[in-house]
């Protein structure tokens, strides 16, 4: 009876140890873009669609995140947000989660997505704003108006926090 508890109990202890590590262990990758180019024809419009280039420019980060593992897809809920992040969420079969950039509790996002790999879709000012929460520190400024090509990636492992910018033309 005793070897059997203490055969019990070492797999318990292992078991334990294992799912703990796993945890320790997981990454977690968070690509920030900005929505593509707009319509600017008509400066009350505060909820433009995307124009031509803008909607292949779209198509352009479906093709660049076809081969990446996406676990969830997050956008403001403007048009040119969501028709941004629209090819992708399609091809990955995701739905698009919508966010308020103003009220978002960035803690919170970090635990809700912990080991998930993320695209969260936004604008020129909020983009950067939500990558420096997530590194927890003002590294980024707010992106020109005139460029819809950088992807902001950060990788979370161990704690460890890495990011990096890239500017897909």
């Amino acid at each position: 009876m005793k070897k059997l508890l203490l055969l019990f109990l070492v797999f318990l202890f292992t078991f334990s140890a294992q799912a703990q590590q796993d945890d320790n262990t997981s990454t977690t990758t968070y690509y920030f873009i900005r929505h593509a180019e707009k319509d600017r024809s008509d400066a009350t419009n505060h909820n433009p669609q995307l124009i031509k280039k803008g909607k292949r420019r779209a198509r352009k980060w479906k093709r660049y995140f076809k081969k990446i593992q996406i676990d969830a897809i997050y956008s403001t809920n403007y048009k040119r947000t969501l028709g941004t992040a629209f090819p992708t969420s399609k091809n990955k079969k995701l739905p698009v989660i919508a966010y308020n950039p103003n009220a978002i509790d960035y803690d919170d996002f970090k635990k809700q997505t912990k080991g998930q790999s993320v695209l969260i879709v936004g604008h020129s000012n909020t983009t950067p704003r939500f990558v420096n929460a997530i590194i927890n520190q003002e590294k980024h400024e707010d992106i020109d108006d005139a460029i819809n090509s950088k992807l902001f990636i950060v990788t979370i492992t161990n704690g460890k926090i890495t990011d990096q910018v890239i500017d897909l033309k």
